[in-house]
């Protein structure tokens, strides 16, 4: 059976960004964000809630996804795998409200809709003002997630993220990172919504083509948010994550810690596919080798380069923005 999500309720301690990012699993934070204006009209009635949302629309475009009734809201391939299982458009904000609330009122089987990643900046000028974060960076811009009753199969972040439920219900089943071979991953170079997701359905866990699924479920954690809980997912934690209600609404903020020299990490993806590229078809001894290369330089916690003069550790002691550059086009000219 899975395990609950470790859990704090707001006021019981006093978060700083800094906590989040030394942790190493998942937190519920209930309550975090109860006193938000949005969340009280949520409490109150999906119409209160998306007529103020609609109140801080510019009129801004913003992804939005329409996935047809027998798709039953969950995202992903087409039978092909040549493409994916949605409609993509792009409306404001308001618009994708009015279509909610349309679909709403249908029998049966409905559309499924996802508003997705938009930058809340820039459609709902205002919004972050009357519903500031206090625990994080006020540069941390948060994006906003709008839909029914809409499933994500499980996906990674590259950074840290914290997730805020501000409408409807959420249920969050989260696995650890070493659960990637019992999740039967898709393409990573060719993703719904461009994050690589779990081909296997939680809902149907004794799928013959995913046989190793049961050793994650009886692995993973769940939760279930409500208006005003937050969640925090450090990097590389699978998350699937199901809509419950007929409106939802999510508000989330990624970040990646910047380093007291002021340089910020690379694309952890990025490295991967690189490293894919490179080394995937070499010889078993030949990726042996590299894997202990990786080890010295990149997984061991000890300095692999204490030998070196402190002036003269270049690429592996303390990282400038101007090293950071240099060492960028000594890459590019390996390519």
């Amino acid at each position: 059976m899975p395990s609950a999500i470790d859990e704090f309720h707001a006021g019981d301690h006093a978060f700083a960004q800094a906590d989040l990012a030394d942790r190493e699993r998942p937190l519920v934070i209930r309550g975090l964000c109860r006193d938000w204006p949005i969340v009280a009209a949520a409490r109150e009635s999906d119409t209160a809630f998306a007529t103020r949302l609609a109140g801080y629309d510019n009129g801004t475009e913003v992804d939005t996804l329409l996935m047809a009734p027998e798709e039953n809201g969950v995202i992903g391939y087409n039978a092909q795998m040549d493409g994916f299982n949605y409609r993509h458009f792009r409306v404001p904000v308001t618009e994708a409200l009015r279509r909610l609330a349309a679909y709403s009122r249908h029998g049966g089987l409905t559309p499924g809709v996802a508003l997705q990643s938009a930058l809340i900046p820039a459609c709902l000028p205002g919004f972050q003002q009357q519903h500031p974060l206090p625990l994080l960076d006020a540069a941390i811009q948060p994006r906003l997630w709008v839909g029914n009753q809409v499933t994500t199969p499980a996906h990674f972040d590259a950074s840290h993220n914290l997730a805020v439920v501000v409408c409807g219900r959420r249920r969050f089943t989260l696995f650890a990172p070493e659960q990637v071979g019992n999740l039967y991953i898709g393409p990573l170079d060719f993703a719904p919504t461009g994050a690589a997701i779990s081909m296997a359905r939680l809902d149907r866990p004794d799928d013959p083509r995913f046989p190793r699924l049961r050793q994650a479920l009886a692995q993973s954690l769940v939760s279930e948010l409500e208006p005003g809980d937050a969640i925090y997912m450090p990097p590389l934690w699978w998350h699937h994550v199901s809509s419950l209600e007929r409106l939802n609404a999510l508000v989330n903020y990624w970040w990646k810690p910047i380093t007291p020299e002021g340089v910020m990490p690379e694309s952890g993806l990025g490295a991967l596919m690189h490293a894919i590229l490179a080394l995937k078809p070499l010889p078993r001894s030949e990726r042996e080798a590299w894997k202990r290369l990786f080890d010295h330089y990149v997984f061991n916690d000890q300095d692999p380069a204490a030998h070196i003069p402190v002036e003269r550790r270049n690429l592996l002691g303390r990282l400038t923005p101007p090293l950071v550059e240099q060492i960028k086009r000594k890459i590019r000219s390996y390519l």
